[in-house]
């Protein structure tokens, strides 16, 4: 049976002064009033250990994103709530509006697979060891490599999807990605190419994709609570 999501942006602010190309507009990224339909997929043997697994198909991919959105809901919420010292009202408004948008695409997720199954991934506890929230440095370097990854992430994980709905979704939410990923990139070199350098383009001009594998290997120094993908041969 389907069930329909609709997913609201109500209270967040994705408009900026400086950089417009941020904004989530209309129907295209925006995923306010966005309808999902999914086929619950119930039957699922939750492991022994207690350890949860993303699952297979679509619902593992779903789980995959989410648990990526949650690492930088997360992250941006600590930054928010505690700007460095001395960081400007243009960089402040920059990590606001990326803050809303990784808020509401994890909320979208979490919609997404209670329509799909009964088994969400869990809110997981993240750890921060060697980033420093008071230091420009270490946040904006953090923020490139989050950013970098998730759209890596979305890249890679994009040939497994099977249902055209979240297909579409997912390559909205990258583009936003990649917009955040080349502000930050932009802040710390402004004015360079960083925005889309060689270690983010491949030599056809394309986005840099990975496999979920090596992904969860490189996020996995920001996740605590432990989890497995045994479709992807993760844990």
């Amino acid at each position: 049976m389907a069930k329909t999501i609709n997913v609201s942006n109500k209270g967040a602010t994705l408009d900026t002064s400086r950089r417009n190309f941020l904004k989530l507009g209309g129907a295209g990224l925006v995923v306010a009033g966005l309808a999902v339909a999914g086929c619950r997929e119930d039957n699922y043997d939750f492991p022994m250990d207690g350890v949860f697994d993303l699952g297979t198909g679509d619902v593992g991919i779903l789980n995959y994103a989410y648990a990526l959105e949650q690492l930088e809901a997360d992250f941006y919420t600590k930054v928010v709530n505690n700007f460095y010292g001395g960081i400007s009202s243009v960089e402040k408004q920059l990590f606001i509006d990326i803050y809303n948008h990784e808020v509401i695409h994890r909320d979208f997720f979490k919609a997404a697979i209670s329509g799909a199954t009964n088994m969400i991934l869990p809110k997981l506890e993240f750890k921060y060891d060697g980033v420093d929230f008071n230091s420009r440095d270490s946040i904006l370097a953090t923020s490139k490599a989050l950013e970098d990854t998730g759209v890596a992430a979305y890249n890679g994980a994009g040939k497994y999807i099977k249902n055209l709905d979240y297909l579409v979704i997912a390559g909205k939410i990258v583009s936003v990605e990649a917009r955040h990923a080349s502000a930050i990139r932009d802040l710390i070199n402004p004015g360079s190419g960083a925005f889309s350098g060689d270690d983010v383009i491949d030599a056809n001009g394309l986005d840099v994709a990975k496999e979920p594998k090596d992904i969860i290997m490189a996020a996995g120094g920001f996740i605590k609570t432990p989890f497995t993908w045994k479709e992807q041969g993760i844990g």
